[in-house]
């Protein structure tokens, strides 16, 4: 059974919050509910509604969006919200009642050259996962029906998924101006007839699920630095390594050496280039925002 988890996140409207799953809550479509009476179809909005500050619910992929009257500031109350999110997902109670759910998923998938030039990005047209995941070779692929299909190719080495695309990299033996095609229709085929991307199983990269109720409760034995390295990670290079295929995780700081190790998952591990480009490029960023408590960065292969 899948362990769901929340992370709350702000949003430019100051009314609204989005709740974050590290699951995916409905597949074929979006949903906006403006009172109980619309949320007929959807068991998780109705209930939603009994709290009286709700005015609008919205699902959509991964995350349920909450529009707050002024009665309650969200300060007072996202915590109990999530909480509540967090004890009804994982009872296994319905989310949404989705309609024609034998029909195709409509998604559109490309392909996207990537700095590695192993590596081969195929972006979807809607999220596909709620966290991010990291298979080597098969024998790990076995949470993943997508990961186990894909390596099911000789040429595919490793496959990553996050979000709303696929990262494959392959052996040599083979030529993406060959392939490209194939594996890009398997995976647009896969989505639209909305099979499972993960299972319930399946781990995502940095090891067990996050703790309930926020992503954002941090192991309480880092210091300080290693929370603000965190922080600039997740906000200033983290987007900009997703949008070439890869992933960036901390993996710890020494406050002796005043060294940070960082591990490069995706597109980004094994490349030519991104180990030289993103341990400097991370140098120079923590150097700058951080002063002397950082000396070295050192990337690793993940």
């Amino acid at each position: 059974m899948k362990e769901y988890s929340i992370t709350v996140v702000k949003t430019n409207n100051p009314t609204i919050l989005k709740f974050e799953s590290n699951h995916m809550l409905v597949k074929r479509k979006n949903y906006e509910y403006k009172n109980i009476d619309e949320a007929k179809n959807s068991p998780l909005a109705q209930q939603l509604f009994h709290l009286p500050f709700i005015k609008t619910v919205y699902i959509s992929g991964n995350f349920i969006g909450l529009e707050r009257y002024d009665i309650v500031e969200w300060q007072d109350v996202k915590d109990e919200v999530a909480q509540q999110l967090v004890e009804y997902l994982n009872a296994g109670e319905p989310i949404v009642i989705e309609e024609d759910s034998d029909k195709p998923i409509a998604v559109t998938v490309y392909a996207e050259v990537t700095p590695n030039p192993a590596t081969m990005k195929f972006v979807a047209s809607k999220k596909i996962v709620g966290s991010t995941f990291e298979f080597k070779n098969i024998d790990e692929a076995r949470e993943s029906p997508l990961a186990m299909e894909l390596f099911q190719f000789p040429f595919v080495k490793e496959v990553f998924i996050d979000e709303n695309y696929v990262s494959i990299s392959k052996y040599e033996v083979a030529e993406w101006e060959d392939i490209t095609i194939e594996l890009r229709e398997l995976i647009r085929n896969f989505i639209a007839e909305g099979k499972e991307i993960v299972n319930d199983n399946a781990k995502p990269v940095g090891g067990a699920p996050a703790p309930n109720v926020t992503n954002n409760e941090i192991p309480e034995d880092l210091d300080d630095t290693s929370l603000e390295i965190i922080d600039i990670l997740e906000e200033y290079v983290k987007p900009a390594v997703a949008s070439d295929g890869g992933n960036i995780l901390f993996k710890s700081y020494n406050a002796e050496s005043r060294t940070v190790n960082v591990i490069l998952q995706g597109a980004c591990s094994g490349c030519p280039s991104s180990t030289f480009t993103l341990k400097n490029g991370i140098e120079t960023m923590l150097k700058n925002m951080m002063g002397d408590k950082i000396n070295e960065v050192v990337a690793l292969n993940g």
